[in-house]
């Protein structure tokens, strides 16, 4: 079945230009092109110089340049025609001559001149090189005088119109090339995830993190509360996990003496697509020997508070939020808010947990939320306090907060608390980091305790066996390595893509992401 686009007026008009430019002996995709300079480059370098007018680019004593880019305006003016070139996401004027343009490869004496050429054969969005000098025009605009313009690939379809052409979201989730094209704010908010990519790496590098790679394919998955995407490797006949999380890889590295260590990677969760949830999603998650889960608490303020910095100039950044549009202004440096949950459910919540029965927990998340009354019948005491954060407390989290002290029930490889009555209670040590009701970060004092880990994965692999389809399979060659001895850890993991959200102010997590999954188009 042939695309929709083959029977359109402009693909068949386009078509029919290439195969005359190809009849004139001009390679309409030509191998390379070598610019000079770039538009941002040349607005920079001469912004506050004197370069001369046409006649002096006419006689080449202005600066010469080559420029490479895509053809976004064009307007013929007697014997001069104007265009404006975009690369990248800088555009800088061109002026063709009558006279004095010439086309790579066009013959002289042949029945088309170059300015027809140009206007004739060329369309707005085909990628051009250009040569020639620089000028400015009577209005001040730098200028650049064509002496030479090479066709580098002649586009068949036609770019989305300025003003009415790319407005559908979804559109422009499927189609992110031309969303980067119509769009400059796109353009900057993915510049600015590399470069918060980049200052996150600078930091784990001062930090004396070492970065490594581990398995996406894996035979038993862990790490997480998910379900996971299967596979199968056919030269081993062997079915295997996407994996959901980096964790067990990296704690086998502790122990086999890699001290600090981080990895930046896509995981893969088969589970919701909301605002805040992509099923493919990239994650950084590091582990520190001898650390605990402060000094990942004060870690992740500082990376946050580097990266703002770095950004911005400032670790104050101003948000709208809500769905009436309140301007926030929010501040990153450390230190930041902490609160144990019990404690952000008394705060935010009003319910002081220490004082109620679990029946009277049931009652409430029963009466005032849509759990499934047949999953609180079955929840222990840590999973209905988990669910009253979830459900009351989380979304008002609006400012920066680090959430501590989590019930055991909520992670099987986290280290019980070092507070004997926290213990007892079934607490661990554990934080999660929130800013406008988004979890932006996990951590714990990591579980080396083999004994400990056995029984918590084995309680994980019942609850699978009982239909749990998020719970951990049984992981025999992780206990294996925790008894061979892991130090003491603080391990951290956060969403990558929640912390571009943050840095580019989006509102949805497919706006940092840049082919998210969508629903197949029929």
């Amino acid at each position: 079945m042939k695309p929709h686009y083959f029977e359109s007026e402009e693909y068949k008009n386009r078509l029919q230009k290439l195969e005359e430019i190809s009849s004139l002996g001009i390679e309409p995709y030509p191998h390379c092109f070598k610019p000079t300079h770039s538009a941002e480059q040349i607005a920079h370098t001469y912004q506050d110089q004197t370069i001369g007018d046409s006649e002096a680019a006419l006689n080449g004593t202005t600066p010469h340049v080559k420029l490479a880019g895509r053809l976004v305006l064009f307007r013929a003016m007697g014997t001069n025609a104007f265009a404006h070139l975009r690369d990248g996401h800088s555009k800088i004027q061109i002026m063709f001559n009558k006279e004095h343009t010439h086309v790579t490869d066009l013959k002289d004496d042949g029945d088309i001149k170059p300015i027809k050429f140009i206007e004739k054969k060329i369309d707005l969005g085909d990628m051009v090189g250009v040569e020639g000098h620089l000028f400015r025009t009577h209005k001040g605009e730098i200028t650049l005088f064509v002496k030479q313009v090479t066709l580098l690939c002649k586009s068949l379809l036609p770019l989305p119109e300025k003003h009415s052409g790319l407005t559908d979201k979804q559109v422009r989730y499927r189609k992110r090339w031309l969303d980067l094209i119509s769009h400059d704010d796109v353009y900057e908010t993915f510049v600015m995830r590399s470069k918060m990519m980049y200052v996150l790496r600078q930091f784990m590098a001062e930090h004396r993190f070492m970065e490594v790679e581990t398995p996406i394919l894996q035979h038993i998955y862990g790490g997480a509360e998910a379900r996971p995407f299967t596979s199968h490797i056919n030269a081993i006949s062997q079915d295997v996990f996407l994996r959901i999380s980096l964790e067990i890889p990296l704690k086998k590295l502790l122990v086999g003496g890699m001290e600090r260590v981080f990895e930046i990677g896509k995981v893969f969760r088969n589970e919701g697509i909301d605002r805040t949830h992509n099923p493919e999603f990239t994650m950084i998650e590091a582990y520190a020997a001898y650390w605990d889960y402060n000094d990942m608490m004060v870690f992740v303020e500082k990376l946050i508070e580097k990266i703002a910095l770095a950004l911005y100039g400032t670790t104050k950044i101003t948000y709208v939020h809500g769905e009436n549009g309140e301007e926030l202004s929010l501040n990153f440096a450390s230190p930041w808010k902490r609160m144990t949950m019990i404690e952000s459910i008394a705060e935010y919540a009003g319910y002081d947990v220490n004082a109620l029965l679990d029946q009277d927990i049931r009652r409430i998340l029963q009466d005032q939320t849509e759990v499934d009354p047949a999953f609180l019948a079955k929840s222990t005491r840590g999973g209905l306090i988990a669910l009253l954060f979830d459900e009351f407390v989380s979304n008002k989290l609006i400012h920066p907060h680090h959430i501590t002290d989590h019930p055991i029930e909520t992670t099987p490889l986290c280290k019980p608390h070092r507070d004997p009555v926290w213990r007892k209670q079934g607490f661990v040590e554990r934080f999660e980091s929130f800013f406008l009701g988004r979890e932006l970060c996990n951590s714990y004092t990591e579980l080396n305790d083999p004994i400990i880990q056995r029984s918590l994965l084995e309680e994980q692999a019942n609850k699978l066996e009982g239909g749990d389809e998020e719970a951990h399979p049984m992981d025999e060659e992780f206990l294996e390595a925790i008894c061979q001895g892991m130090p003491p850890a603080a391990g951290i993991g956060i969403g990558l893509d929640r912390l571009a959200m943050l840095f580019t102010k989006a509102s949805s997590i497919r706006d940092v992401i840049y082919f998210p999954i969508m629903r197949p188009t029929e």
